[in-house]
């Protein structure tokens, strides 16, 4: 059984209004043990700083191919987030952050990317950590985009969650 779940987006995040619209709405959450932490920021950390290999070696595929098409490659997001000084984990750039949520995202002229890592109470007690994910797409290259890499957006997710879980001792 997978240490991570799929759920509905939360209606409580940041994201909720803008679900309905999108061109991709998904989220997976995990369940927090009771020692895990519960600001946001910290198992975003978890989740997103430390990609496994086999992700980054994705990633260089995806700025091989994307690149002849004016699209921003990985590389150059990290060196304008690291330049600009803008709040950032990994290549995701903070757009918000509360204790309970934090909102990363990148727009650009082809889709908006959103994602979202919510601390929340679950019934019966406890709490979980839910990833959100919501794109926007401007143009048919934004789509085509978008369906190249939605085949592998929940294993990655999946992966990045199962990263928080085994930091903080998600229990399945």
């Amino acid at each position: 059984m997978p240490i991570s779940r799929r759920v509905s987006p939360p209606p409580q995040s940041q994201l909720a209004a803008s679900v309905a619209s999108a061109h991709l709405a998904d989220a997976f959450a995990i369940t927090l043990a009771d020692h895990a932490p519960s600001d946001a920021m910290t198992l975003a950390r978890a989740a997103l700083s430390d990609p496994p290999r086999w992700f980054r070696v994705l990633l260089g595929l995806r700025d091989a191919l994307v690149r002849p098409f004016g699209l921003k490659t990985t590389a150059a997001m990290r060196d304008h987030l690291a330049r600009s000084g803008v709040a950032h984990v990994d290549i995701f750039r903070v757009l918000s952050s509360t204790p309970d949520e934090v909102v990363f995202g990148e727009q650009d002229r082809h889709l908006d990317f959103k994602l979202s890592i919510l601390v929340r109470p679950i019934d019966g007690g406890g709490r979980e950590a839910v990833a959100t994910t919501v794109v926007h797409c401007h143009n048919a290259l934004g789509k085509v985009y978008l369906g190249l890499i939605l085949p592998g957006h929940v294993v990655v997710v999946r992966s990045h969650l199962a990263a928080a879980a085994k930091r903080y001792g998600v229990t399945a």
